[in-house]
């Protein structure tokens, strides 16, 4: 790990002015001795220095986080709720600010930052009115009815350890904490090191809000150190990343015997069908391929466009990419911003040059913008991919698409579902039923019609998450919140036993069970 020297105040940017006492936040078991540099995509400056933390101030965090969740626990769940109804309120207060750290730290472009507090916001309301319903204890049937009475409860898993990425730091770091939190747990986070701040701010206003400060821990730092001790502690872990980190995670939760959920990558699928609104489909997929300059799992960087209006959408497609916007400015006027680093840009710009080499051609794009930030990469179109090449077959997260033709409906779900991931896909059609039908054949766990991610994803009664090497497990909806609690059967028997009466030989109880048991088959209610 590499740990610059301490940066003087005065040298630090201005836009280090928002962060200021944010390092309250983290957790520490003693005395800071390393630090690492946050850095602003913008420009490459530093904006910031935050504690590099060890192993010890994981079991730190995790001994206070644990100290307090049976206190918090013990509220009841309408007083919890109360604490999420204010701190939705206080997110929609505070925006602008939580925009400006958003975009400090990550680079993405100030409408993208946007979807992040909507999605908290709106997370935070969906679960503070449906908490109390998920937790009622529900009355479950007896094998056999007036025998026994049996009942299942829901008890909080008891700490939770949260491992959320750099592409959304607000959303991916608060909103799978608040139904942990909601359902009496207690939360430790380990922030992406890039993006830190941001869940350091989100976290403040949740106290600000009310929430216990020993209810959510936080250590920053990076993933080596603070990886495994943190799900070594936790009761249930919660990743968001990549799939080969992903594996690593799975693989230490298993063996602590730890249940965990993880979203992984994605090399999304999206398809234009003969008769799709073709001007519709562009503005919905220039937002699904370029939203936070590609970075986000749910994007579509394949496209697969019917042979009867492939030419009329690539023209219309490329016309429209090459007007957007591309700027470091702090107003809802960018269409794309800057990628989070250079290691990002170095495996974007190998994806493309390396297609290139292999026969792909550029329709747009294909270059840096080292004019507008060290990180910049210009919106870029590919054609004559072979399905082969990485550009295909891995995920790129950059500002990048591939676009393929295809012929008819088989053979596009062959492609489509041709892939290694299964997280999310679209597909545009002006026959709903046609595109349902598509929808249930396509190997992914969100699949949008007419629209790109954002309607599955704001559909937050349904589940969401990946299948394949997408993920296991699901947030969102009545999984995204369950999965952080217990539940526990209580079986009450009553007079009778669950063996022959005394004094009854077992073959007549067997006989007698036997035709009880043929009985309840044949009468609604008892089966």
């Amino acid at each position: 790990m590499t740990v610059s020297e301490t940066v003087d105040e005065s040298e630090l940017s201005v836009e280090s002015e928002l962060l200021a006492g944010l390092e309250s936040v983290v957790t520490t078991a003693g005395p800071v001795t390393d630090r690492f540099d946050v850095e602003a995509p913008f420009t490459g400056a530093v904006i910031g220095q935050l504690p590099a933390c060890g192993p010890e101030d994981v079991e730190e965090a995790f001994d206070r986080a644990d100290f307090a969740q049976e206190a918090w626990a013990d509220r009841s769940v309408e007083e919890r709720a109360a604490v999420f109804k204010r701190y939705h309120d206080l997110v929609l207060d505070h925006a602008e600010e939580l925009l400006d750290v958003v975009q400090v730290e990550s680079g993405k472009a100030r409408r993208h930052a946007y979807e992040e507090v909507l999605d908290v916001a709106i997370t935070t309301r969906h679960y503070a009115y449906r908490a109390e319903e998920y937790l009622e204890s529900e009355p479950r049937d007896a094998a056999i009815p007036g025998l026994s009475e049996t009942t299942v409860h829901h008890h909080p898993v008891g700490v939770v350890g949260i491992i959320s990425p750099w592409n959304y730091p607000l959303s991916l770091a608060i909103s799978d904490a608040v139904p942990a939190l909601l359902a009496g747990n207690s939360v430790v986070i380990k922030p992406a090191e890039q993006t830190s701040y941001t869940a350091l701010k989100a976290i403040e206003l949740l106290r600000e809000a009310g929430l216990p400060r020993d209810a959510f821990q936080v250590v920053t730092g990076f993933g080596e150190p603070l990886g495994e001790p943190l799900v070594a502690n936790a009761d249930y872990v919660c990743f968001t990343g990549s799939s080969a980190t992903g594996r690593i995670v799975a693989s230490q939760a298993g063996e602590h015997l730890t249940d965990c959920s993880l979203e992984l990558g994605g090399k999304n699928p999206g398809i234009v069908c003969e008769d799709a609104d073709v001007e519709r489909a562009v503005d919905g997929l220039i937002r699904g391929c370029f939203t936070n300059a590609g970075q986000l799992c749910i994007s579509l960087e394949r496209l697969y466009v019917h042979e009867d209006v492939y030419g009329r959408f690539v023209e219309a497609f490329v016309d429209e990419i090459e007007d957007l916007h591309l700027g470091t400015e702090y107003s809802h006027d960018v269409d794309v911003g800057s990628l989070i680093s250079e290691q990002q840009l170095e495996k974007v710009t190998e994806h493309v040059e390396e297609a290139k080499a292999e026969g792909a051609t550029v329709l747009t794009g294909g270059t840096g913008r080292p004019d507008l930030g060290p990180y910049f990469y210009e919106p870029t179109v590919l054609t004559d991919v072979d399905e082969s090449m990485a550009l295909c077959a891995e995920e790129t997260f950059g500002p990048v698409v591939s676009i393929y033709e295809y012929s008819d409906d088989d053979d596009v779900i062959e492609r489509a579902n041709d892939s290694d991931y299964g997280l999310n896909a679209s597909i545009w059609t002006e026959d709903l039923e046609r595109g349902k039908r598509m929808a249930k054949r396509i190997e992914t766990g969100t699949v949008n019609v007419n629209e790109a991610y954002a309607a599955a994803w704001v559909a937050l009664d349904a589940p969401m998450g990946g299948m394949k090497d997408s993920g296991i497990g699901r947030r969102h909806g009545e999984h995204g919140f369950m999965k952080y609690t217990e539940p526990q059967t209580v079986a009450v028997q009553k007079k009778l036993g669950m063996t022959a009466p005394p004094g009854v030989p077992y073959w007549l109880y067997a006989k007698i069970m036997n035709k009880t048991l043929k009985l309840q088959r044949r009468i609604p209610g008892m089966r």
